[in-house]
Formats: structure tokens, C-alpha cells, sequence
């Protein structure tokens, strides 16, 4: 079954949803709080089958250094694999 309309609306705004959700969950895992984190909702308004982007917003530089950090973290845990 093809969505449409309104149903195809939601589908798109939930995928971007979960992916703000997910990284969410991922980065207070590690740590981090992104205060503006969500669904941007320009992106969302525009005429296109495709989500809304997701909005990482602005943070603290300290905020930025342990994302850094976490990020180091991981490319480096994975590199050991």
C-alpha cells in the first residue's frame, strides 16, 4: 500500500522523529546534550517525498568538546575491531 496525503506526511516526520530520538538516547550515552536538537520544521513544509532534516542546533563549547571526544571514542573503539 502507497501512502499518501496525510499519511505519507506523518511517515516522513516520523522518521525524522525517531532519528532525532535515536541520537538523543546515543549522545546522552555518551554524555552529551545537544539543547537544540529536533525536527526541522522549515525542511519539513517543503513539497518533497523525502524527511525533514534534523536540526543538531548550538551548544556550549564544552558541549562541543565532549562531542568531539565521543566521537574520537568510537572511530578509535572501532578501529580495534
Amino acid at each position: 500500500m502507497v501512502a499518501t496525503g496525510r499519511q505519507a506526511d506523518r511517515e516522513r516526520l516520523g522518521v525524522a522523529e525517531e532519528a532525532v530520538d535515536e541520537l538523543r538516547k546515543a549522545l546522552r550515552g555518551a554524555g552529551v546534550t545537544l539543547p537544540s536538537l529536533r525536527v526541522d520544521l522549515i525542511s519539513y513544509a517543503g513539497d518533497t517525498a523525502d524527511p525533514p532534516l534534523v536540526e543538531l542546533g548550538r551548544c556550549t563549547p564544552a558541549t562541543a568538546r565532549r562531542l568531539a571526544a565521543a566521537l574520537v571514542r568510537a572511530v578509535t573503539e572501532g578501529e580495534g575491531r
